[in-house]
């Protein structure tokens, strides 16, 4: 479901499986023209991995199976393509960091670039990347192994 107000737009998807994220994020994928700078929320186990997994394929980013939390790296890079362009996929988890400080050593800047699509967990826990953020994508566990998939882009 689309919905919108004058100044973002709302996609609602929901999952009851690994495989129905997966596809989720192809759907969502088609709305992430670069470049994108997105905040990825919900809780531990809600299911971010899986989406980004289904986004990076619907880029030819990487295999699913390829996809795997950043945790401990911080940042995973892909690289595929949108509307026949080369894009760049970067996965961030900043559960780890605690300081802006400790942000600033990552280089998001470096990161945010014109073909670049940029997802990051945890980042409502940091000011300037809220201020940054184009948007958000929200997995909301509703039960079981149930998913609300939420992708709010600002215009």
């Amino acid at each position: 479901m689309t919905t919108g107000t004058a100044n973002r737009k709302v996609h609602e998807f929901e999952s009851s499986n690994a495989a129905e994220t997966i596809r989720a994020g192809h759907e969502i994928a088609r709305f992430l023209k670069p470049p994108k700078f997105l905040i990825l929320r919900g809780d531990l186990g809600a299911g971010k991995t899986t989406l980004v997994k289904g986004i990076a394929e619907a880029l030819d980013a990487a295999d699913p199976d390829e996809v795997t939390s950043p945790t401990f790296t911080l940042i995973h890079e892909y690289e595929g393509t949108h509307a026949g362009k080369t894009v760049k996929l970067y996965h961030l988890d900043l559960y780890r960091i605690e300081t802006e400080r400790q942000l600033d050593t990552l280089g998001l800047d470096e990161l945010a670039t014109p073909d670049s699509i940029v997802l990051v967990e945890w980042g409502e826990k940091f000011p300037s990347v809220v201020k940054r953020s184009q948007g958000e994508i929200i997995v909301l566990s509703s039960g079981g192994d149930t998913r609300k998939i939420t992708l709010t882009l600002k215009e």
